[in-house]
């Protein structure tokens, strides 16, 4: 991890260090588009392979869904305190997805024209949960509330099964009390294609979302169109925007809850005060020493860490904007005078007590966010990524009479003639009676 002092020498280095890291590698992508065409030529059988060679477990056609046997027995496998606290981040999550909602509406003109927007759900999803030898369930509320707000009808999970070939408990619990019990074992690459095409277990659906890893991101990057996708999630990444009043260990502890995600993960802290670069530096390194995941956070530290010294906090606000972080935290004495200034963020927190861990599991937005640079364009994942809008329109007869003119004057002017004709064959009141003369050379 290094410091970089002054403004320009601060964007310059972020920006290439962040350039650097979402950098698509050519073997990745041709390996999922391999994995792609498995799925389309073997359906089940390609799940089959892949677990057996990424989590090495045999599966039977039969064992790709998980049973509503094995969904319900999960709740016996969980301590009171896991069950209660995925209880409570469904309740936190839910109400603050719940504020989300669009309501249909329509409006009517005096002459009689009637127009509006008829929202509707997405009708079936599916939710990549990350799994294997690790357990996301966080991941599924996240996924799954907005959808579940929005009156998806059918929401399917695909995660990959453990070594000992069954779902990780945490999933299947948090599963069955947000009311889903289609759950299949595939994971990575091959999990997002399944989705996408169908096979004959696993049903296609209208789009995936979730976190998951460069395969499962390149696979919805490839298969979007066939498909629709929440966003293309890179490595995870915090920013600290921060002042003599922080404190350096809290900022450390939270520098380095994002370094253990990934070796590719970043971590950068932007500050006004030499003291506090300096005093987070120093504590960081040991902290990290004391985890299990050190390698991973020193790594990480290493390759795309950086502590950036700029001469005051509108300075600080500007470089945000320029890397537009996925998460944020603002640790100042006034962060909410801060909070005007951004721009480009997927999710903000504010003060100190406010660690971007609470906004993991049970703050309340989502922390499906976008990232490398994203933000700039992406929103985090809220219940308007399950919703369409369909626009409608009716048009009363002296509505008709107001608007004819004026519309086979714009479609003429584009050379659009048979436009024209649909509005002059009304203009004669005639259908087949007599044939409407056409203007055009």
């Amino acid at each position: 991890m290094r410091i970089i002092r002054g403004l320009q020498n601060a964007r310059e280095f972020l920006e290439k260090l962040l350039t650097e890291r979402s950098h698509t590698r050519e073997d990745i992508e041709a390996r999922v588009k391999e994995a792609i065409e498995e799925v389309k030529s073997l359906g089940d059988k390609a799940i089959i392979n892949d677990v057996r060679q990424f989590q090495k477990v045999e599966l039977k056609e039969s064992d790709i869904k998980v049973s509503l046997k094995e969904i319900d027995e999960s709740e016996n496998l969980l301590s009171h305190e896991i069950k209660r606290a995925i209880k409570k981040a469904i309740e936190r999550i839910w109400n603050f997805h719940e504020r989300q909602k669009l309501n249909s509406w329509l409006m009517e003109e005096e002459n009689g024209n009637i127009m509006g927007q008829k929202i509707v759900p997405i009708e079936s999803v599916g939710i990549y949960v990350p799994g294997g030898r690790a357990s996301y369930p966080s991941s599924l509320i996240m996924a799954a509330i907005p959808a579940k707000i929005a009156g998806t009808e059918r929401i399917i999970v695909c995660t990959p099964p453990s070594p000992n070939g069954k779902i990780n408990p945490a999933i299947l619990f948090t599963a069955k009390e947000l009311g889903i019990n289609e759950i299949y074992k595939a994971g990575g690459a091959v999990a997002v294609a399944a989705m996408a095409f169908g096979t004959e277990t696993i049903p296609k659906v209208n789009k995936v979302v979730g976190p998951g890893n460069i395969y499962v991101t390149m696979a919805k990057k490839l298969l979007l169109g066939e498909i629709g996708i929440d966003s293309l999630a890179g490595p995870s990444e915090i920013c600290i925007l921060a002042d003599e009043s922080a404190n350096p260990s809290w900022i450390a502890a939270d520098l380095i809850s994002q370094a253990e995600h990934d070796p590719l993960s970043s971590a950068i802290l932007i500050t006004n005060s030499n003291n506090l670069a300096e005093r987070v530096l120093s504590i960081i390194y040991h902290f990290a020493r004391e985890l299990p995941s050190k390698e991973t956070i020193e790594e990480s530290l290493q390759n795309y860490g950086a502590i950036a010294i700029v001469n005051n906090l509108d300075e600080g606000a500007h470089l945000v904007n320029t890397i537009a972080p996925e998460h944020l935290e603002i640790q100042t004495k006034e962060p909410f005078s801060i909070l005007s200034k951004i721009k480009n963020a997927g999710t903000v927190f504010l003060g100190a007590y406010s660690s971007e861990v609470i906004g993991d599991y049970v703050g309340g937005p989502n922390h499906i966010l976008p990232t490398s640079g994203t933000a700039k364009f992406f929103s985090g994942l809220s219940v308007k990524d399950f919703l369409k809008t369909i626009n409608f329109l009716s048009i009363s007869e002296d509505g008709f009479k107001e608007l004819s003119d004026i519309t086979i004057t714009l479609a003429e002017a584009e050379g659009l003639h048979g436009h024209a004709l649909s509005i002059k064959i009304r203009k004669q009141n005639s259908f087949i009676k007599e044939k409407p003369r056409w203007t055009g050379h």
